[in-house]
């Protein structure tokens, strides 16, 4: 009786377990969820299923419109089709010389079908990334098959728990090698420095070098004289 009573317990705590993380895991992401700063990357909108009874048909992704990016490009994905939509910018950007006038503001796959159990990624290479921020938020929408709709397009806030429904988002990193640029600068002139500071030793040697060859040639000159002299004398005598 008391073994029943525990394996009950602990069936009830598992799956309380399950059913308290599952949608910790079944959330709309963005994978790998960061990104150098002022670069292009390519991510991946990864969409689980949630549903034991209905199977997703449609992801729709917002993308920020205070964070226009220039170059958007979705990968074909094999029995989903892809649709961009751009829209006017209020201020236009400058991109290798040229004036950009529009931004992609929204992304949407159709068609397809991703079955309970199952998930499907969205790939997408995007940029120029801003170098200004630290996230970039991608408000999605996902629709099944019996026309229930889910918005993840919640913002996380600082030190509150993790709204139901959260918004796909992008961190942003310092771009790699921006300090070993700094470093490699403070390599080279320390190089430099060292190599000038070798000169200069090598200049100090040769000199001392020289004084003492000239010292040397001096003291014997100057025993050869005594001697030439003392020899004179002894021929005078």
């Amino acid at each position: 009786m008391k073994t029943s009573r525990v394996s009950f317990a602990a069936a009830l705590a598992a799956g309380a377990v399950l059913v308290l993380s599952g949608p910790a895991f079944a959330h709309v992401g963005v994978q790998p969820g960061e990104a150098a700063k002022g670069g292009y990357a390519v991510i991946n909108f990864k969409v689980p299923n949630e549903r034991d009874n209905a199977s997703t048909t449609q992801l729709e992704v917002n993308f920020p419109i205070d964070q226009p990016l220039t170059s958007v490009m979705p990968q074909d994905v094999p029995g989903w089709t892809v649709n961009v939509e751009k829209s006017k910018l209020d201020k236009p950007l400058t991109v290798h010389g040229k004036q950009v006038n529009e931004a992609v503001t929204k992304v949407t796959w159709s068609g397809g079908k991703i079955e309970p159990g199952k998930f499907q990624q969205f790939p997408v290479s995007l940029g120029k990334l801003p170098d200004n921020a630290d996230q970039m938020v991608f408000k999605a929408i996902q629709t099944y098959d019996n026309n229930e709709v889910v918005r993840w397009i919640e913002e996380t806030k600082a030190g509150a728990p993790e709204p139901q429904n959260p918004a796909p988002v992008l961190k942003l990193t310092a771009a790699a090698g921006s300090d070993d640029h700094h470093d490699d600068g403070a390599t080279k002139a320390d190089d430099a420095k060292g190599h000038e500071d070798g000169h200069d030793e090598a200049a100090t040697s040769g000199s001392d070098t020289t004084a003492r060859a000239l010292g040397i040639a001096g003291i014997v000159l100057g025993l050869g004289g005594v001697a030439f002299g003392f020899a004179s004398r002894r021929r005078a005598s």
